[in-house]
């Protein structure tokens, strides 16, 4: 049986790797005692995929695993099991059972989509203007591990939310592909904005149909 959990990683958690969050959910199913599959070998690892790896620092309203089991449960059944085995800053959004001949996880997800709170005050005139001149750039040239790439293609969407109070947001959808990802914080410095200064929330993680 193959169960696709979407949840929530918030609060303390947002400074944990994506190794630790592995392990969190490792311990978390063990001691609500799914029948967990392994696999095969000398070291049976659990059968838990995440989908994408989020950068320490954000918050998420929409992480996504892939768990296998040896035995049929009941969504209800896991929801009830993991509510009291999980931290308070993790909180399962849904779950479902899905095909157990679908692609791996990881090899589906197309893009995310964030929302960029900026801590520091800003027109929301003024960071139109810069967001309308990064969407309208040909390329923009950025260097990543000594390499150097061209991040317009990987902004896909680019919004700014004015509040009534005249306080502005950002709204983004970046490439999440093997080899093709956009960084938030890659994008505000491209916008001239810290990215010390922004709160960065994944909102979705969007796949392939």
């Amino acid at each position: 049986m193959r169960v696709r959990i979407t949840f929530t990683k918030q609060g303390a958690l947002r400074y944990i790797g994506h190794l630790d969050l592995h392990r969190l959910w490792e311990r978390a199913m063990r001691r609500a005692d799914l029948p967990l599959a392994y696999s095969q070998g000398f070291h049976p690892q659990p059968k838990i995929s995440l989908a994408a790896a989020l950068p320490l620092g954000f918050s998420s309203r929409g992480e996504v695993l892939d768990v296998r089991l040896n035995e049929e449960v009941s969504v209800e059944d896991i929801s009830s099991r993991l509510k009291d085995n999980l931290p308070p800053d993790i909180k399962v959004r849904e779950i479902k059972p899905v095909d157990e001949r679908l692609p791996a996880l990881q090899t589906q997800v197309l893009s995310a989509a964030y929302d960029v709170r900026l801590t520091e005050p800003i027109d929301g005139s003024e960071l139109k203007r810069k967001v309308e001149s990064v969407m309208m750039a040909e390329s923009i040239l950025r260097e990543r591990r000594g390499k150097s790439y061209d991040l317009r293609p990987l902004i896909e969407m680019m919004s700014v939310i004015t509040q009534a109070d005249g306080t502005a947001w950002l709204k983004m959808t970046l490439a999440a592909r093997e080899g093709a990802t956009g960084r938030p914080e890659e994008v505000l410095a491209a916008l001239g904005i810290e990215p010390e200064t922004a709160r960065v929330e994944r909102a979705r993680l969007i796949f392939k149909d």
